[in-house]
């Protein structure tokens, strides 16, 4: 498993605890964030990209939720599942704010996080959402 890919999976983890918690509704908390990396075991060499990852959801965290809101017909978020919602909000993060990261890298990361962390329908369901985002987004970055 690479670096980035143990990153991801403790950020999608994090999130979902935060997610089950309060919703996401309090804002970013380094203390509680460090607590998380330490309870989830989070390698030195996966740190620096999982505090990225986390922080810069939260940061986003009003746009990444009106991009996804925006494109997904038939879906609120309120109806997603946690895991899939916040897979798909690492993923809009990494495809909108992240320079470094190809759009078809963040997709195809969350695709295979969902398959090992969501249902076997969470994998279409993210990338048609994911791809919907993609095209909607590919030139600009919403306002935040």
């Amino acid at each position: 498993m690479t670096t980035r890919r143990k990153s991801r999976e403790s950020a999608l983890q994090a999130l979902f605890s935060i997610d089950m918690r309060d919703g996401c509704r309090e804002p970013y908390n380094d203390e509680a964030t460090e607590g998380l990396c330490q309870m989830l075991d989070v390698p030195d060499a996966s740190r620096d990209y999982f505090l990225d990852l986390v922080k810069g959801v939260f940061g986003h965290f009003e746009a990444i939720d009106h991009c996804i809101s925006d494109t997904s017909s038939n879906w609120k978020l309120s109806r997603m599942s946690t895991v899939d919602r916040n897979i798909i909000r690492i993923a809009v993060y990494e495809m909108l704010y992240k320079d470094d990261i190809p759009p078809s890298v963040a997709i195809n990361e969350a695709i295979e996080i969902a398959k090992k962390f969501g249902t076997e329908k969470s994998g279409p369901f993210i990338n048609g959402i994911l791809d919907s985002i993609y095209k909607h987004f590919k030139n600009r970055k919403p306002e935040d």
